[in-house]
């Protein structure tokens, strides 16, 4: 085949493959819609993607598994998926083109397959939707705003019913919160509609309106008169980190759960997938969704004690600035945080090490922990230095945090990256809440010593576990495939 001949059969294979992604687009959008059947690929969204990004996805599955992924079996599969009556519903497109792939002599055809595959999904529950009231409105208050409004679908599972603030609400007020909603500099523009509506004090999001309550505290407001019932209030404020002050919002009426953006005070501390299971909803009234940097450890500590056992360990946070740092060299209350937050590392304190023994008991008393802010405004990274019990190799760790990265009960945790050129911008926007970076682990010549580097996005990935667990907590989790 001469080179003109091989460059014709390229090009023509890359415009199949783009005409496959048009049709993929087309089909995720409809299960959506219509179905409120979520795909992601390898836990990546695909929703509201273009063809370039179906395709870039589809590669770094294909290096991610260590076998090509295709596109056209992809859009085969969704093809059946969309055909068959399936109930409400997350499923990992990338992992069922991946089995596909592997034991497609098994089954005559894809349709045979995806019915053995999801055979589950028939016998989920039906969903209750569930108001959520979001009490705050800073930087997570806006993320969670932006992705419950935006995987709104047919408003089966959480919905974003109003937000409280303390500011006195009027034309001018709203239309800033609007515009902050509108636009951020970090994540970019929210990819929907946010209209003012002061006559009504409300925000009008993708078409649907959404509450502004003015209040002090918790216990002033009557939702009820806004027709919200049996609510969850997701507390971002910061105001109310104890028991006592969260036990507020139970008074107001119309509210039946709450959850603590924020580690808590003699409430359950949950990093979602590793203890929630320890708590049922049904018995619980009050939750903490934690710290970010401990939902970011906490996972990777999980698969290391169960695989290699942890003996000690210390943690060091490198954790971009955050607002409660001053801009410029100013009083603070606490030590180093006074000085200008975008000119310095700033070395501070940090709970994390404590928090993570909330989740595994284990490792109690077992590690010590710190942290650096730096000038970055967001992206952040724990440096992980264990003794482990059990010998192992950097071949072996990596194999290992693979293994869990792509199947049991931390795939939406931890994601698995072979990026070689990773850096802190690079994993902007990534939901999950530890990225392990498989080409930086260290181990000792003995085995016993591993350093293990953990990125996240301390306000993305967060958010995301926030709405696991606010998921969890109001009984609206869907029936899942990864």
């Amino acid at each position: 085949m001469n080179n003109k001949t091989l460059y014709q059969k390229e090009v023509s294979l890359q415009v199949d493959r783009r005409r496959a992604g048009v049709q993929l687009i087309k089909i995720i959008s409809d299960l959506w819609y219509d179905k409120s059947i979520e795909m992601v690929l390898f836990k990546n969204q695909l929703l509201d993607k273009n063809v370039s990004d179906i395709i870039n996805l589809h590669q770094y599955a294909g290096e991610f598994v260590g076998k090509p992924i295709s596109i056209f079996d992809s859009v085969e599969i969704a093809k059946v998926i969309l055909s068959l009556d399936f109930p409400s519903a997350k499923l990992d497109l990338g992992k069922l083109t991946y089995e596909y792939q592997l034991e497609e002599e098994k089954y005559p055809d894809a349709r045979y397959f995806v019915m053995d595959k999801l055979k589950k999904a028939k016998s989920s529950k039906e969903i209750q939707p569930k108001d959520v009231v979001l009490y705050g409105f800073g930087r997570i208050g806006r993320l969670l705003a932006r992705e419950l409004m935006s995987k709104t679908g047919k408003g089966n599972q959480l919905r974003l019913r109003a937000i409280v603030t303390r500011d006195k609400i009027d034309s001018v007020i709203l239309e800033k919160r609007a515009s902050l909603l509108r636009h951020d500099s970090i994540h970019g523009n929210f990819q929907g509609s946010v209209t003012a509506d002061p006559k009504n004090n409300a925000l009008i999001i993708n078409g649907t309106t959404v509450n502004i309550i003015n209040a002090n505290s918790p216990e002033e407001i009557d939702y009820t008169q806004y027709s919200i019932n049996d609510a969850l209030v997701i507390d971002n404020s910061g105001a109310f980190t104890s028991e006592e002050a969260l036990k507020k919002h139970l008074i107001s009426k119309g509210v039946s759960k709450v959850l603590l953006t924020a580690p808590g005070k003699g409430v359950p501390n949950i990093v979602y997938g590793v203890n929630h299971n320890e708590y049922n909803p049904d018995d619980t009234a009050i939750f903490s969704a934690a710290s970010c940097t401990t939902n970011a450890i906490t996972p990777i500590l999980k698969v290391i004690e169960d695989s290699l056992g942890i003996a000690k360990g210390h943690l060091e946070t490198i954790h971009a600035y955050t607002n409660d740092q001053n801009l410029v060299d100013n009083m603070h209350k606490k030590y180093r945080r006074g000085r200008a937050a975008a000119l310095n590392m700033v070395i501070t304190e940090t709970g994390a090490g404590n928090a993570v023994a909330k989740a595994i008991p284990s490792l109690e008393g077992k590690l010590t922990s710190n942290a650096i802010r730096v000038p970055v405004p967001n992206g952040s990274l724990v440096v992980v230095n264990l003794e482990v019990k059990k010998a192992t190799s950097i071949t072996a760790v990596n194999k290992i945090m693979k293994k869990y990265a792509l199947e049991g009960e931390l795939v939406e945790q931890i994601k698995y990256s072979l990026n070689n050129e990773l850096v802190s911008s690079d994993i902007i926007g990534t939901s999950a809440p530890a990225i392990y970076d498989s080409n930086a682990t260290i181990v000792s010549k003995d085995g016993k010593n591993i350093i293990l580097y953990i990125w996240y996005d301390n306000e993305y990935g967060y958010s995301h576990q926030v709405i696991r667990l606010a998921k969890y907590i109001a009984k609206v989790r869907r029936f899942t495939y990864y």
